[in-house]
């Protein structure tokens, strides 16, 4: 476990829902990865996010997915591709990286509270 924070320190991360509105093959990334475009709404728009998660998506299946990015995090060179915001998720049992997601659809751009 990390050490303990505050809830100031907690809500100075910004994670916000947005939803996958194109995703494309980054044969160029070290590990196997998507370039994601995520859509999170009128005031923050589009994201661009590298994201190794081909183990258990493919693009079909990620196209219109909500997910929980971290959009206030700088912007990250990842070889050719410069990522955006953080997309979430969690390892599985092998190490294959799981989303994290809304239960139910919401608004792109809410903030976690």
């Amino acid at each position: 476990m990390a050490e303990e924070i505050t809830y100031a320190d907690f809500d100075r991360v910004d994670i916000r829902v947005g939803t996958i509105i194109e995703v494309s093959p980054f044969p160029e990334a070290r590990k196997p990865a998507f370039k994601l475009v995520i859509d999170f709404g009128p005031d923050i728009g589009t994201k661009k996010s590298s994201a190794q998660i081909t183990v258990h998506y493919t693009p079909e299946s990620l196209i219109g997915r909500q997910v929980l990015g971290v959009v206030n995090f700088p912007p990250r060179q990842i070889g050719p591709f410069r990522s955006d915001v953080l997309t979430l998720g969690f390892e599985d049992e092998n190490g294959a990286i799981v989303l994290a997601a809304v239960e139910q659809s919401v608004p792109n751009g809410r903030k976690m509270m």
